[in-house]
């Protein structure tokens, strides 16, 4: 790592990885001499939440502090999203089966800045209610397809449907980072539905990465 961080800073202005071990972004950042963007590890996805947390201020401009509900594993989103309300107030709730909890660590450093609400539940249903987003994520992600059959029973319970969409009590938009399995974490109604925005957070993710990288090109 320490070579090819340094190998790239020679050939680039601006270097963005998506690896497995979040130790290894941090080595490429330390020994580089250029920009380094976090395009996805195991721990977190800066990225997809800045494209993500952009998205709901655009179509929840009247909402200073959204609910919003992450349904499935607690995992790099979620944990994306527990650093976001360490700097923005929102409503955080992240439903998932207890063996699947985010990292304690960065929930309490989430807490212990008083800034947003946050919740962990294991029950989706009161997790749900009066939510202004409901976001999922792909059941097994990267390095976990060999223990997809297994996740899938776990987490069934857990899929976003319309029923579960329903019982919010109220006008609820949905979102999915992509790509979705659709029929496993998400059916295909909830997909097309006109409360889906996946769409317009998979469109801004182009402009929020446009927008990182201009920044990053007039800081160094």
């Amino acid at each position: 790592t320490k070579d090819i961080s340094r190998l790239f800073s020679r050939y680039n202005d601006i270097m963005m990885a998506r690896l497995f071990d979040h130790d290894h972004i941090l080595e490429l950042a330390k020994y580089s001499t250029i920009p380094v963007i976090n395009g996805l590890t195991d721990y977190n996805h800066p990225c997809q939440i800045m494209t993500d947390i952009f998205t709901i201020w655009e179509h929840l401009r009247n909402i200073d502090k959204p609910k919003i509900v992450y349904m499935g594993d607690g995992n790099n989103i979620v944990h994306s999203w527990l650093h976001l309300a360490m700097r923005v107030p929102i409503n955080f709730v992240c439903c998932c089966p207890e063996e699947y909890t985010p990292d304690q660590n960065t929930i309490n450093k989430a807490l212990e800045d008083k800034i947003s609400d946050i919740a962990v539940s294991h029950n989706p249903k009161e997790a749900i209610e009066h939510a202004d987003i409901v976001y999922t994520d792909v059941w097994a992600s990267m390095g976990q397809k060999d223990v997809a059959a297994q996740r899938e029973k776990i987490f069934s319970n857990f899929q976003v449907n319309e029923s579960l969409m329903a019982a919010s009590g109220k006008r609820t938009l949905f979102m999915h980072c992509l790509p979705a399995e659709r029929g496993r974490e998400v059916t295909d109604g909830v997909m097309e539905a006109d409360y889906s925005i996946v769409f317009d957070q998979a469109e801004n993710r182009m402009h929020i990465q446009n927008a990182i990288m201009v920044y990053l090109s007039e800081k160094s």
